[in-house]
């Protein structure tokens, strides 16, 4: 029998979504968050040109191998304004941001402990409070799903060990301005716990807003902890490689932690990492060129839709995250209809912590500009009709 802890965590949605897709062949998927395109070359060529070393082959020190932590520090200086130093913060690689926060968790927190996530949440970050005996403490946001530090604020006790910023945000492309990252980092400091900032996203921005890293605020080292991913910038998802930046204090909890779960990321994956980020930011804003073509198509496309349903415009990511009006289904009915009826696949609410309401996340990260109208054509036909055959009812 599966632990009690573990009967708590919600069903991971994507399998599940997986399932449905498999049992409607030739279904476009709109749910997981993938880009269109593979890595650079070069990933694949670093590897081949260290896969003789002597070490290629052993376990590495568990912050990552020298190569790619010179990078990564080289990129925070000049891109994100942070600088390490080993006296106040520590870089290390992992194997994807899931892991980094994951492992953080344990690193930080006791069961019992509390932490602050901005609803809807990324429902890995609440799976992952669960498994680690954790509380989630959500705090709703406004309607155009900005961060409201005033409940933020009153939602901190004496319990609480971390408030969890996602910008730009995963499930709703909203960007944060540096002005609302800045004070919810003030507050942090001032209450005594962490800052978690996921910046996995960091290069896909749109509007006037663009991206701010919380940890290049002056004093912020001691409290401040920033989440990066090459999953999104260099389409490298399955390569599960990420990394983070946290303070000098939590260095040896976060290396027993390290050591324990995986001893090291990948050396394989750090090697492509390095082929990758040698080429630079340079490759995803090629590509961003052509998500933001996808992306104006489908903004526009959902606003042929009328009042069918509501969405708040997002400035980042490639997300937009909808509500269905006028529907007595649940989000996850009304996914299900859409596979197995209109053959399109999106993410329900219900797994972001939304309840109140049919809504669902469409990702359009994965989209080509020749497919993308077909894609939010089929959503769109399937607003037409919301009632559930039986045989699609939970």
């Amino acid at each position: 029998m599966e632990s009690v802890r573990i009967q708590k965590v919600q069903t991971p949605v994507i399998p599940m979504l997986g399932q449905w897709i498999k049992a409607n062949p030739g279904t476009i998927s709109l749910g997981q968050g993938v880009v269109y395109y593979d890595p650079p070359k070069e990933a694949i060529e670093s590897i081949s040109q260290n896969l003789m070393q002597p070490h290629f082959n052993k376990y590495n020190l568990a912050e990552g191998i020298d190569p790619l932590l010179k990078l990564i520090e080289h990129k925070l200086y000049h891109e994100n304004r942070v600088s390490i130093d080993s006296a106040k913060n520590r870089v290390f690689v992992t194997a994807g941001a899931n892991m980094a926060f994951y492992n953080l968790l344990f690193a930080i927190a006791d069961q019992g402990d509390e932490i602050i996530l901005l609803l809807p949440y990324y429902f890995n970050y609440d799976m992952a409070i669960s498994i680690s005996g954790c509380k989630t403490v959500v705090v709703k946001t406004n309607p155009n799903y900005q961060p409201d530090i005033n409940a933020i604020k009153e939602a901190i006790t004496s319990k609480t060990k971390a408030i969890i910023t996602i910008t730009p945000n995963n499930p709703t492309g909203v960007v944060y301005s540096s002005d609302v990252l800045t004070e919810i980092n003030a507050i942090c400091k001032k209450n005594g716990i962490y800052h978690i900032c996921d910046e996995a996203y960091e290069y896909f921005t749109y509007g006037k807003t663009g991206h701010f890293s919380p940890a290049s605020i002056k004093g912020s080292e001691n409290h401040t902890i920033s989440i990066y991913s090459l999953s999104k910038a260099y389409g490298m998802a399955s390569w599960r490689v990420g990394y983070l930046v946290l303070p000098k204090h939590l260095e040896m909890a976060f290396n027993k932690i390290q050591d324990t779960n995986v001893i090291c990321a990948p050396v394989v994956s750090q090697y492509a990492a390095v082929g990758a980020m040698k080429v630079g930011p340079g490759y995803c804003r090629k590509h961003l060129i052509s998500i933001r073509n996808i992306r104006n198509i489908v903004l526009s496309q959902l606003a042929s839709a009328g009042d069918q349903i509501s969405f708040s415009s997002p400035d980042g990511a490639f997300y937009v995250f909808i509500k269905i009006k006028n529907t007595e289904l649940t989000s996850m009915e009304f996914v299900k209809k859409m596979i197995y009826e209109h053959k399109i696949a999106l993410i329900p609410g219900s797994t972001f912590g939304v309840e109140d309401g049919c809504f669902v996340r469409l990702a359009y990260g994965a989209l080509k500009e020749e497919n993308a109208p077909e894609a939010i054509d089929r959503f769109l036909k399937g607003l037409k009709n919301f009632k559930v055959p039986n045989a699609l009812k939970f």
